[in-house]
């Protein structure tokens, strides 16, 4: 392991100018809802149905069958429902790794396929001219690899291991560059092959929905997206690109999300076959294909003219939990962009006590002390430098760890949880200044190193009440090169912390807001690894 940087100090700097940047507040709708209700059916769901939820609301007043969806991520949706989590129904993109757990594939009362949607890459018209792949079904994964490879092909995907989108993509390519699906069932997986095709990934998401957003920002320096059809479809039609994307669809097979609709409460069942004979009624399949561009998942129905005509080939999803298992690490560990990850910590001293406590316990889970198959996934990686810039009155330390041992008990972890758990803290709170400085240390590290996967996370409990006003941050923000620019913030909602002060953060740098008001703070730092 190797450290970078001694402490580091900023002075005062007094202004009062404020934030001049609006916001729009992320949310939905809630009511009461009485899972004893035998027409209510409580669904663990996944983002990507949020879209279909107009079509919810009409099967209620149908069929007076109410689902009331809770959406989490699919990898960590599985693992509650595999834990014994209280919920009537699933619904992810995929249900294939819910089958392969033991627990939560003893659970499964019924399953069916309500929608489909194929895992694709989308490429903007002019680099698919360019490249012979318009209009050309012989496209396969090994020409995208060998443009990706040369860098003249960069590309947005969502981290499979937080989103099923991605683990999609990763099991087509895989599965393409390595020869068959038996292949990967047997560990003979293509590293240098995929190492090669994960040099053009230059952004990453934990959700398909926030990747596409992201690609939208960051359009000009992209060449493509891999997403769902379904989104791709709507980024077309959605009247935010500068540019057309060509849907490619690579010869050797691809991935199709089905969409089961999977019953775990056999008290539930009447309900559900309600819901199900509905949605699978050939007006209401329809629909799914005019509203959400999904495909019909009942045979026989047409297709609507704005899917292509190709001939898809459908890849098999592996049938072993331990291939899974090794696919997203060896992702995570060895093929794809390493990642620098910036946590800008609040040690001011309103975190004395519990709430400091608290931090200290999320971030050392990160060091391999959730063992947990999500835990596993969110811990810091091979290749990884990890930087903590600490907060109060002023910047007090900058500290920058790269992880060569993922080890838990290894020199490099225990590095990094000996210096978490010697945190202390006093003090007011310089938010602003802290962000400037770390802004600061990214460009520092793109300037020597541009190929890394890098991201911001702060975690505050107050407003700011010292140092750089939020005016000076977002004078200072704006005068970064856009390489700098194009980093997130992703602010933590904790504690008393400002919520339009961290929405508004979060906005003007492209980030998202994680709230750890109402979720464990072990939680959401898990749900962050996803976006880095």
């Amino acid at each position: 392991m190797r450290m970078h940087g001694t402490a580091a100090r900023l002075g005062l700097v007094l202004a009062a100018a404020a934030l001049a940047v609006g916001t729009a507040a992320c949310g939905s709708s809630t009511s009461t809802v009485n899972p004893d209700d035998p027409n209510t059916i409580t669904v663990l769901a996944g983002s990507e149905v949020k879209d279909v939820q107009p079509i919810l609301d009409d099967l209620q007043k149908a069929t007076g069958v109410s689902l009331a969806l809770t959406y989490t991520g699919s990898l960590d949706g599985a693992e509650s429902i595999d834990g014994g989590a209280a919920t009537d129904a699933a619904w992810f993109s995929l249900g294939n790794y819910l089958r392969l757990l033991p627990n939560s594939s003893k659970r499964i009362v019924a399953s069916n396929k309500i929608m489909l949607s194929p895992v694709v890459i989308g490429v903007k018209k002019s680099v698919a001219d360019r490249f012979g792949w318009t209009n050309n079904p012989n496209v396969t994964w090994a020409d995208i690899e060998a443009k990706a490879a040369d860098g003249s092909f960069h590309f947005a995907m969502t981290n499979p291991a937080a989103s099923n989108s991605g683990f999609c993509a990763l099991i087509g390519v895989a599965t393409a560059l390595s020869g068959s699906s038996d292949a990967i069932d047997t560990g003979k997986i293509d590293t240098a092959a995929l190492t090669s095709f994960f040099k053009g990934q230059t952004l990453t998401a934990g959700s398909s929905g926030f990747l596409a957003d992201d690609y939208v920002r960051q359009q000009d320096s992209l060449d493509g997206i891999i997403n769902y059809e379904s989104v791709l479809m709507s980024l077309n039609s959605g009247g935010t690109l500068h540019e057309s994307l060509t849907l490619i669809y690579p010869k050797e097979g691809i991935v199709t999300a089905d969409y089961p609709f999977i019953l775990l409460n056999k008290a539930k069942l009447d309900a559900y076959n309600k819901a199900v004979a509905w949605l699978l009624d050939p007006a209401q399949q329809r629909r799914i294909m005019s509203d959400v561009s999904r495909r019909p998942a009942v045979p026989g129905i047409k297709l609507d003219s704005k899917f292509p005509s190709q001939t898809l080939v459908s890849l098999d999803f592996p049938s072993k939990l331990d291939t899974i298992q090794s696919l997203i690490s060896t992702y995570l560990n060895v093929v794809r962009k390493p990642a620098s990850a910036v946590f800008v910590l609040d040690t001011s001293g309103s975190m004395d006590g519990v709430r400091l406590d608290n931090l200290k316990h999320a971030l050392t889970q990160l060091t391999g002390g959730d063992q947990t198959l999500t835990g596993q996934f969110s811990s810091f990686r091979s290749r990884e430098e990890v930087t903590f810039i600490t907060f109060s009155t002023q910047v007090n330390d900058v500290k920058t760890f790269t992880i060569d041992d993922t080890n838990s008990n290894g020199p490099d972890m225990s590095a990094i949880r000996d210096y978490i758990n010697n945190l202390s803290a006093d003090g007011n709170t310089a938010i602003y200044s802290a962000l400037e400085q770390a802004y600061s240390t990214v460009g520092q590290e793109i300037a020597t190193d541009p190929n890394r996967l890098y991201s911001i996370v702060l975690m505050t409990d107050g407003e700011n009440n010292s140092g750089a006003a939020a005016g000076d941050f977002a004078s200072n923000y704006q005068s970064l090169t856009a390489d700098v620019r194009a980093v997130h913030v992703y602010p933590i909602l904790f504690g008393d912390g400002a919520v339009s002060d961290m929405k508004a953060i979060a906005s003007t740098t492209g980030g998202t807001v994680f709230d750890a008001q109402t979720t464990p703070l072990d939680s959401i730092f898990k749900q962050i690894r996803g976006y880095q």
